[in-house]
């Protein structure tokens, strides 16, 4: 991998390798853009196949954390840092403690967050080095458990496309056909069932399934069936790439609309999804509740302020629709392109208040 090559193609502003021997600490922190403000996003503990596979993801993840914030408007930009270990067995307080003292070390470049292998213990051991880090324990002002409020903004998120393809963004009687229903997809259900959604289901879990079945009324189907379902909306909430060759030309709803990341294998697929006329809510757009909650952290949290912020996803999904027909785009590229015109934006004003700064100056 020609790392300063992939960086510049990409514009990331630095990568750090981060190695403790005592406690066994290797990761790594990738910062891509802080346009906006200090790099946020989380810090993932997986066991990858080589230094150069969790580096990739790194950047990848940062990235997409920087088109995640300005596209909710935050005045943040993207990182996001990776440990390699097992996070079953790897972990321990002098791990996250020395993790912690590196993020310190970056002065406010950086705030972390939990992610895939991490909690809020961990976040606790960080914490206890750092004060750049979300996620904690309520007892140190955290907002708690995420899921509901990521699940509120895709529930919105989800109306909103709902009356760019129906012209209503009213859900009752509609047929939603959720894939994978673990924790922020549960917290959805509730939200469409209230509404008077129809709800089907899958899960490789039995017990996620037969919980929303039984909560409410949901009908069960295999997991290869649910692509097939007819439905209204399709709303993925597992793994990504889950829109892709194979699925396509099974799906019968008009919306795509759903909880997980990078639903997209290929952004060829974004093309092809638009061709065939289905309404996409971008996924980074429409999850982007979990993001806000933590963000309103660093403000001394408040939960009516943080949600108010998040019914702004309504408001975000509708735009990326009217930037689609501005431009006669699909809607993944005018998601693009909605958090790449407000990090121009920035750039260009800060820019001409330094340059007036040095005018000033020289006088």
């Amino acid at each position: 991998m020609q790392i300063f090559e992939y960086m510049q193609r990409y514009d990331y502003e630095q990568l750090l390798l981060c190695q403790d021997q005592a406690s066994g600490l290797r990761a790594i922190i990738a910062i891509h853009d802080t346009t906006l403000g200090p790099a946020l996003g989380g810090t993932r503990m997986w066991t990858y196949d080589s230094e150069e596979e969790a580096i990739i993801d790194a950047l990848r993840l940062a990235r997409g954390m920087t088109y995640k914030a300005a596209a909710a408007g935050l005045n943040l930009g993207g990182g996001k840092a990776v440990i390699i270990g097992d996070p079953r067995k790897d972990k321990s307080e002098a791990l996250f403690r020395a993790f912690g003292r590196f993020i310190q070390g970056l002065n406010g470049r950086y705030i972390t967050a939990e992610d895939v292998g991490t909690t809020v213990a961990d976040m606790d051991a960080i914490h206890q080095e750092t004060d750049y880090v979300t996620g904690v324990s309520p007892a140190f002002g955290s907002s708690g458990n995420p899921s509901p409020v990521t699940a509120y903004g895709v529930y919105r998120g989800m109306k909103a496309a709902a009356k760019v393809a129906f012209g209503s963004d009213n859900l009752s009687g509609k047929v939603v056909a959720v894939q994978g229903v673990g924790n922020v997809a549960y917290n959805l259900c509730k939200h469409l069932h209230e509404e008077g959604a129809y709800l089907v289901v899958t899960d490789i879990h039995e017990e996620n399934v037969n919980r929303v079945v039984t909560d409410f009324g949901a009908k069960a189907v295999g997991v290869r069936e649910i692509f097939s379902v007819e439905c209204d909306i399709f709303s993925p909430c597992a793994l990504g790439a889950v829109i892709n060759d194979d699925t396509i030309p099974l799906l019968k709803a008009k919306v795509i609309a759903g909880a997980a990341n990078n639903q997209l294998k290929e952004e060829r697929h974004g093309d092809l999804i638009h061709e065939k006329g289905f309404i996409y809510a971008p996924d980074y757009v429409i999850n982007a509740g979990g993001l806000i909650n933590v963000a309103d952290e660093l403000h001394g949290y408040n939960r009516e302020r943080a949600l108010k912020k998040v019914e702004g996803i309504y408001d975000n999904i509708l735009l990326v629709f009217e930037i689609a027909e501005r431009d006669g785009i699909p809607s993944y590229k005018a998601a693009d392109r909605m958090a790449e015109e407000r990090i121009a934006r920035v750039a260009r004003s800060r820019s001409m208040f330094i340059r007036n700064e040095k005018s000033i100056l020289s006088r």
